[in-house]
């Protein structure tokens, strides 16, 4: 059915057709023939399959990576309002990929596509918002987005929000709150929230200290590949910390660490080991 539509020029049959091929669903999955009919719909001026353009250059998924077509393709489709395009046309502006970093046009986009409900950009929005880069800094608002995309379950937003209410900031410091709203991104797999609950349970922050338990919360994140879980769990298994001192694990764990950026995870491994670690960039 969507093949007959297409032959009929169907810009939307076309980037089914493509959706189809990029998910192998009834057909071998395929990113070039997802390429190719996503194109086909995009240059009739389809907005969805634009976007469906951008993320395959901006992936390298069936063609070579290019952040240039990818930012290209974006705006057009984000010229014609379509909420994803417009939050990665913000990412690309915040980020200064293949454009100059311009944080006021990455609050632009972020408006445009939060306001359309799109729970990442809200989420983005926030981050800008609480940070005051591109905007005056506004916690209250900051918090309001956080809580639009806290709604539509987006992990970051409610690790955001916990953040705020741990510093007190825009709302009364509130621990109880803070680990609420950690736990509920947590449970939903987001790493950076198992580092904070790892904080209030290593600190005893609206809760009893408790390194056993701030072990197994950093040792969550670690294991997904945060640099800061990695980390913290090395000094708490260097220390004997909630755990025996295993200084041979906790090199380990400091070496991943400083292998995505953390210095201070080099400078553990020199002075455990007398080694230089390459620090990632």
């Amino acid at each position: 059915l969507f093949r007959k539509s297409a032959d009929q020029s169907d810009s939307s049959a076309l980037d089914n057709i493509g959706y189809l091929y990029a998910n192998g669903l009834g057909v071998q999955q395929s990113w070039a023939q997802a390429m190719t009919w996503y194109r086909k719909a995009a240059d009739l001026g389809n907005a969805v399959a634009q976007a469906d353009v951008g993320d395959l250059y901006a992936n390298g998924q069936g063609v070579p990576q290019d952040f240039a077509q990818a930012l290209s393709w974006y705006r057009k489709a984000a010229d014609q309002g379509n909420a994803s395009a417009e939050n990665n046309l913000g990412y690309y502006y915040e980020k200064g990929r293949a454009v100059a970093q311009d944080y006021g046009q990455a609050v632009v986009w972020y408006r445009k596509a939060a306001e359309q409900g799109q729970s990442i950009a809200q989420n983005n929005l926030g981050v800008l918002l609480m940070n005051g880069q591109g905007v005056q800094q506004d916690y209250a608002e900051a918090m309001s987005w956080f809580q639009k995309a806290a709604a539509l379950s987006n992990a970051a937003a409610q690790d955001n929000i916990g953040y705020l209410y741990a510093m007190g900031h825009g709302v009364a410091q509130d621990y109880g709150q803070a680990m609420t709203w950690y736990r509920k991104a947590a449970d939903q797999g987001n790493a950076l929230a198992a580092v904070d609950i790892g904080d209030l349970y290593r600190d005893g922050h609206g809760v009893t200290q408790d390194y056993a338990q701030a072990l197994n919360w950093y040792r969550n994140a670690a294991e997904q590949g945060n640099p800061d879980g990695q980390f913290n769990l090395a000094s708490l298994l260097e220390h004997g910390q909630g755990t025996a001192v295993d200084v041979n694990q906790a090199v380990s764990w400091y070496r991943r660490a400083a292998e995505q950026g953390n210095s201070g995870a080099a400078d553990a491994v020199k002075r455990l080991t007398g080694q230089a670690v390459t620090v990632k960039k």
